[in-house]
C-alpha cells in the first residue's frame, strides 16, 4: 500500500449507513489505514471502547487512541528475542470491561520457554505491577524455531493457548518429517514435541484461568486429568505452528493456522509439504510429524542408515522415540479441514498455488441485527470463518454448514491489497480490523493497522489528484486535475482546490492551474464533495526554488542483449539548473561530479523490473543518504576497497542490537583498528536520525549470492557477474543535487536493461491461456505448458538490434504445434514460426506408490466427481478440475488405485459396470495396466475387463468385458507431462529500435498441441 493511498484513505470522511442490506457488494468495503511502521508486529485486539493494542515481537505494547488517531506506548516488556522469540501472544479476558485484565504471551530472558501473563490495564497503560504468571512450558533455545504463540478465549470462559512445536525445520530431514532419533539431534526432532503427550509443545492448550490466580483443568481436554496418559491442559496435539488461532463465540470451535513443513514434491520418506487451515470441533490429534494435509502419512525412518520404513497409521498412530515421555499409542489422526501445497491446491484451487505458504485461521463473523453502526459488515457473512496467509497476501471467507463444513470458499475481496496480514478481528462496531506485518521479515515501513468498514449507505466520494511538473524554480505554473475522482452512488460531485497551510481556496472546479511565486514546501488539497457533504481528500506536494537534475546514461542499448563475460562501457551525463553541467567540466568541478555521480548494477533474475506488475524500486532511505556521504569511496557492497565490505559488516553484527549502536557512534565520531589500521573520518554533521538509517540498511543487508555493484564516477565498463542462465542486467546511474532553499535536495536518475540471449518462458509478462510449470528436465527448472489455442505470452521492451533470429525449446508429448514470434506493438507483423511435433517420452511404471494423473486420448482429464455419487469421470474441457490418483504395485504385477483423499477405485457391476470413487467399504478393485505402442496404458481389471471412456452425455468412464481393448490413457507424474523436448532455430528480418515481442501458440489441424514451452533465445 502507498502512502499516498494510505493519506488519501485515511482522510477520506465515513458517511452515514442506510437500511442494512443482507447482499455483499464488495465495493462498499472502505479501507482505513489508521497507523503505518511497527517493528515486526504479532497480534492485536480492539477494546470495549474502540482504542486497539497491537504487540510487536520486540516486546512493545502499543495503544492506537481512534478518537486523535495517535499511538501511545502502552508497555513494555524485556523478551528473549532470538529464534523468532519475542513477545507472541494477546487476547482480553472475556469481562474485560469489569477487570481490565490483559493476556500476554512472551519469551523471558530467564526462563527457557514462554509465560502467559495476566496484567490489569490502567487507563491507557499496562501495570508492570499488577502481573500474575498464569501459565508456563518449557522449550529448547538451542536451535531454530516454531514458538508459533497465540491466545483466545472460548465463549465458556476457555483460554487456549498455542503452543508451536520449537523443531528446527530443516536439516537432514529435507523438509518432510523431521524425527531424527540421532545423538545430539534433539532439537530436530518432532517425536520429542508434537507427538509427545507429555510436551507441551506442538499443541493447543485449554485452561480456565482463576480470578484469584493460577488456572483449572476444565472439562472435556484430549486427555484425563490426572495426567496419566497425557498433560491434562493438552486440547489438540499433533501441531507444527499454530500462530494464529481464533475460536468462534458461538459454537466454542476452535480454529486455527497451522504452518507446513517445506517438501516441494512428494518422495520417499513421505509427501510433500503442506499448510493446514484447521478446525477442532472437540479435542483432538492433528497428525503432525506422523501425518500432514488430508492425514497423508510419512514413513519411519533411521537417520543413521537411511533406511525408510512403514508408513504411520492414522487410525493407530505411535510415537516409537526414545524421547518421548507420553503415551506411545497416540490417539487417532484427524484430517486438515483446508490443506494446499506450494504447487497444486487441489482440492480448493482457489487457494492457488505459488509462493511460500504460511497459513493463519479467523476471526468468525456473526451477524448482530440490534448492533447499531454505520459500519457493520453484513449479514452475508453471518457465520463465515475468515483465513488468510501471510505469504500470499491472501484473505478468504469460509462459508460453512450447520455443521461447521465447507461449503464455499471465496477471496474476501479483490479491491484491497493486503501486505502480509499478520492477524485480524472484528471491533464492537462490527468492521474487521487488520494488522499488516509489511514487505519483508524483520521492520517494515508499510506494516500498518488497518480497518475496513462496509458502508451500506451514502459513500464518500473518491478524490484522485494528479498535477504537472510539480518542482522547480520561481515562478511555477503547476496544472492540477481531478481526473479519476468518482462517487459510488453516482453524485454529482464539488471540486475545491486549497493551499496548505492557511486554508486557502486558490481555484474551484475539476482542473486547475496555479503559479507559485515564493520558494516554499507547499501542499496542495483536493477537497471533492457530493450533496450530502460526504467528503473525500487528496494532498499533492509542490516544492518551488529547487530543479531535478537531468541524468542521461550512455552508450548502452536500452532493452538489447548482453553476453556473460563481455564488459559493458557506459558514460553518464548530468544537467541540473542549478548545480550546472557535468559534460566539459575540470579541475574541482570534475572531482566533484566524479565523486557525486554513482551508477549502480545488479543482476536480476526473470523479467525486466516493472514489466511483471512490479515497482521500480527507489533508493532506500539508508542508501540514499549514503550516496550523499562519501561511504561508496572507501567501500563497496560485496568487496573491500579501503574498508571492509558492506556484507562483511552486516555478517559480523547480524542481529546484535548493541552492536547496531555501537556502529552508529563511530560512524558519527570516526574510528580505527576495528577492521584494519585504515580511519574511517567523523561524520558529525549527519543527523542521528539519518546515521541510524545509513547503519541500518549496512546492517539489513543479506547475501544473496548476486553481485551488487554502486561505483561513482561518469565513466566506465561493468562486467555482468555469471548467475542465472536467464535474467537482466540493471544498470542506474543517479545524482543528488544541493538543494535549493527552501526544498530538500533531489535525485535525478537514468535506469536502462540488458537481457540475457536466453529468455526463460517464465520470465515473459502476461501470460494467456498457459500455464507455469515446474519440471527437472525443463530448464531453470519451469516451463509454460496446459497450452490453449491462441496462447500468448508478451516480452515489453526489447530492441533487437544485432540480432539476426531465434531458437526456441518447445515441448511435445504426443501432440504438434507452433509458435509465432509476432511484433505486438499494433502492426500485426509476423516475424518468425517455430514448430514442433512428436510422442511423449517414454518411462517406466513406478515400483513403488506413486501419485499420477490420467488423461484420455482426445486431452480430456479423469476427476472424480462428488458431485454425481463419486463417479470418475472424463472432463470434456480439457482442463480442471482433475483427480490425482495413487498407484499401489502389487507383488502379482497389478496395481490398486486410489484417489489423492484415499478413495478406492472400485467397479460396481449393479451401475452398470461403471467405475466408482467412494470413501465407503468399499473394496480396491486390482487392475493390469499395459503399456501400449503409443508410449500410453491400457487399463484392464485382474478379471478382464477392459477400462474405457464411455462417449455419451455425461462422458463417465466405464468397465466393460464385451470389449477386446480398452481407452488408452497417458500418465502423467506430479501433474507434469513426461514429454520431449525439440529445439527449433528461425533466422529473420529485425525491426529497430525498442519494440514489444509477442508469441502466440496454435495447434496443427487434428493433433492436441504443444505441450509447453521452456525458453527463446536470440541469436547474434
Amino acid at each position: 500500500m502507498s502512502v499516498a493511498l494510505a493519506l488519501a484513505l485515511a482522510l477520506t470522511s465515513a458517511p452515514l449507513q442506510g437500511a442494512e442490506d443482507p447482499v455483499f457488494e464488495e465495493d462498499r468495503l472502505e479501507e482505513r489505514v489508521l497507523h503505518q511502521g511497527f517493528d515486526r508486529p504479532m497480534e492485536l485486539v480492539v477494546l470495549p471502547d474502540g482504542r486497539v493494542l497491537v504487540i510487536e515481537l520486540s516486546g512493545k505494547l502499543w495503544m492506537y487512541h481512534p478518537d486523535r488517531a495517535e499511538l501511545s506506548l502502552a508497555f513494555e516488556i524485556e523478551v528473549f528475542t532470538e529464534q523468532e522469540n519475542g513477545l507472541i501472544g494477546l487476547t482480553l479476558d472475556p469481562d474485560f470491561e469489569e477487570n481490565d485484565w490483559v493476556y500476554l504471551q512472551y519469551s523471558p530472558p530467564d526462563f527457557v520457554g514462554q509465560h502467559v501473563s495476566r496484567f490489569k490495564l490502567v487507563g491507557d497503560v499496562l501495570d508492570a505491577e499488577t502481573e500474575e504468571v498464569i501459565f508456563t512450558y518449557e522449550e529448547q533455545r538451542e536451535e531454530c524455531c516454531h514458538h508459533a504463540g497465540s491466545l483466545a478465549f472460548g465463549p465458556d470462559g476457555c483460554l487456549f493457548i498455542a503452543c508451536g512445536d520449537n523443531t528446527h525445520p530443516h536439516g537432514d530431514s529435507g523438509g518432510y518429517a523431521p524425527i531424527d532419533e540421532r545423538d545430539g539431534r534433539s532439537p530436530w526432532n518432532a517425536f520429542r514435541t508434537s507427538a509427545n503427550t507429555k510436551s507441551y509443545n506442538g499443541k493447543v492448550l485449554r485452561i480456565r484461568p482463576l480470578p484469584g490466580g493460577g488456572y483449572a483443568v476444565p472439562d472435556g481436554n484430549l486427555f484425563p486429568k490426572d495426567g496419566s496418559i497425557g498433560h491434562p491442559e493438552i486440547y489438540v496435539m499433533g501441531c507444527r505452528n499454530p500462530w494464529r488461532i481464533a475460536v468462534d463465540q458461538e459454537t466454542g470451535f476452535l480454529y486455527w493456522g497451522d504452518v507446513g513443513p517445506d517438501a516441494g514434491g512428494d518422495g520417499a520418506a513421505g509427501p510433500r509439504g503442506y499448510d493446514e487451515m484447521n478446525q477442532a470441533r472437540g479435542p483432538g490429534n492433528f497428525g503432525w510429524p506422523l501425518f500432514i494435509g488430508p492425514n497423508r502419512p510419512y514413513k519411519l525412518r533411521d537417520f543413521e542408515t537411511g533406511e525408510i520404513g512403514e508408513a504411520f497409521d492414522p487410525l493407530r498412530p505411535v510415537n516409537p522415540s526414545r524421547y518421548n515421555t507420553g503415551s506411545e499409542v497416540l490417539p487417532p489422526a484427524e484430517p486438515a479441514w483446508i490443506s494446499y501445497a506450494a504447487g497444486s491446491s487441489e482440492p480448493h484451487s482457489i487457494l492457488h498455488a505459488g509462493g511460500g505458504r504460511t497459513a493463519c485461521a479467523g476471526p468468525i463473523y456473526h451477524f448482530d441485527p440490534e448492533l447499531d453502526s454505520d459500519t457493520k459488515f453484513p449479514v452475508w457473512f453471518d457465520g463465515a470463518a475468515f483465513i488468510y496467509e501471510w505469504s500470499r497476501n491472501w484473505v478468504m471467507v469460509v462459508h460453512m454448514d450447520e455443521a461447521g463444513d465447507v461449503e464455499e470458499i471465496s477471496p474476501f475481496t479483490g479491491r484491497l491489497d493486503f501486505v502480509r496480514p499478520v492477524d485480524m478481528c472484528f471491533g464492537p462496531e462490527g468492521s474487521l480490523y487488520v494488522l499488516e506485518y509489511g514487505t519483508t521479515w524483520g521492520p517494515n515501513e508499510n506494516s500498518a493497522l488497518v480497518r475496513i468498514d462496509y458502508n451500506a449507505g451514502n459513500r464518500a466520494p473518491k478524490a484522485v489528484a494528479s498535477s504537472g511538473l510539480a518542482v522547480g524554480a520561481v515562478p511555477l505554473e503547476v496544472d492540477f486535475t481531478a481526473e479519476g475522482s468518482s462517487d459510488r452512488d453516482g453524485d454529482e460531485l464539488r471540486y475545491e482546490w486549497v493551499l496548505l497551510p492557511g486554508e486557502e481556496v486558490v481555484a474551484e472546479g475539476e482542473r486547475a492551474t496555479h503559479t507559485f511565486t515564493e520558494p516554499g514546501v507547499y501542499t496542495v488539497e483536493l477537497r471533492v464533495t457530493d450533496p450530502a457533504g460526504a467528503l473525500g481528500v487528496a494532498r499533492l506536494p509542490v516544492r518551488v526554488g529547487n530543479t531535478p537534475p537531468v541524468v542521461t546514461l550512455e552508450g548502452v542499448l536500452d532493452g538489447g542483449f548482453f553476453d556473460w563475460g563481455e564488459p559493458v562501457a557506459y558514460g553518464v551525463q548530468v544537467s541540473d539548473a542549478e548545480d550546472g553541467e557535468s559534460e566539459g567540466a575540470e579541475g574541482e568541478d570534475l572531482v566533484w561530479w566524479m565523486e557525486n555521480v554513482f551508477v549502480e548494477a545488479s543482476f536480476v533474475e526473470g523479467p525486466v523490473p516493472g514489466t511483471d506488475g512490479s515497482a521500480l524500486a527507489a533508493d532506500p532511505p539508508g542508501l540514499a543518504l549514503m550516496k550523499m556521504e562519501d561511504c561508496f569511496n572507501c567501500h563497496a557492497v560485496e568487496r573491500r576497497i579501503v574498508g571492509p565490505s558492506f556484507l562483511e559488516v552486516a555478517e559480523r553484527y547480524r542481529g546484535d542490537e548493541a552492536a547496531f549502536e555501537a556502529a552508529v557512534e563511530r560512524v558519527r565520531v570516526g574510528s580505527s583498528g576495528v577492521w584494519g589500521d585504515a580511519p574511517m573520518r567523523p561524520h558529525e554533521a549527519s543527523k542521528p536520525e539519518e546515521l541510524s538509517a545509513m547503519v541500518r540498511w549496512v546492517f539489513e543487508l543479506e547475501p544473496d549470492g548476486k553481485e551488487r555493484v554502486i561505483r561513482p564516477g561518469l565513466s566506465g565498463a561493468l562486467l555482468p557477474p555469471e548467475a542465472a542462465p536467464s535474467g537482466v542486467f540493471v544498470m542506474r546511474a543517479s545524482y543528488t543535487d544541493l538543494g535549493g532553499g527552501p526544498v530538500e535536495p533531489l535525485q535525478g536518475s537514468a535506469e536502462l536493461f540488458l537481457r540475457t540471449r536466453r529468455v526463460e518462458a517464465e520470465h515473459f509478462v502476461e501470460p494467456h491461456g498457459l500455464k507455469r510449470k515446474e519440471l527437472d528436465t525443463a530448464s531453470g527448472g519451469a516451463y509454460f505448458g496446459d497450452i490453449k489455442d491462441g496462447a500468448s505470452l508478451q516480452l515489453p521492451r526489447v530492441d533487437l538490434t544485432g540480432i539476426k533470429g531465434a531458437r526456441a525449446r518447445l515441448g511435445v508429448a504426443g501432440g504438434a504445434g507452433e509458435v509465432e514470434l509476432h511484433l505486438a506493438e499494433g502492426r500485426e507483423t509476423l516475424l518468425a514460426t517455430f514448430d514442433a511435433e512428436g510422442q511423449a517420452a517414454r518411462f517406466s511404471l513406478p515400483e513403488t506408490e506413486a501419485k499420477v494423473f490420467l488423461q484420455t486420448p482426445n486431452a480430456r482429464f479423469v476427476c472424480a466427481d462428488s458431485g454425481k455419487d463419486s463417479r470418475v469421470m472424463a472432463n470434456r474441457d480439457g482442463g480442471g478440475p482433475w483427480e490425482v490418483f495413487t498407484l499401489q504395485p502389487q507383488e502379482d504385477g497389478s496395481y490398486f488405485i486410489r484417489s489423492y483423499l484415499g478413495h478406492p477405485l472400485y467397479i460396481d457391476h449393479e451401475e452398470g459396470a461403471r467405475l466408482m470413487a467412494d470413501d465407503a467399504d468399499a473394496e480396491p478393485e486390482p487392475f493390469q495396466i499395459t503399456e501400449a505402442a503409443d508410449g500410453r496404458w491400457t487399463f484392464a481389471t485382474a478379471d478382464g475387463w477392459a477400462l474405457l471412456s464411455k462417449e455419451g452425455d455425461d462422458e463417465r468412464l466405464y468397465v466393460s468385458a464385451e470389449v477386446a481393448e480398452g481407452t488408452a490413457f497417458t500418465i502423467s507424474y506430479e501433474g507434469q507431462w513426461a514429454m520431449s523436448w525439440v529445439e527449433v532455430e528461425r533466422v529473420f528480418q529485425v525491426p529497430t529500435g525498442m519494440t514489444e515481442l509477442e508469441l502466440r501458440f496454435r495447434p496443427k489441424a487434428g493433433s492436441s498441441g504443444l505441450a509447453g514451452i521452456d525458453w527463446i533465445e536470440f541469436l547474434r
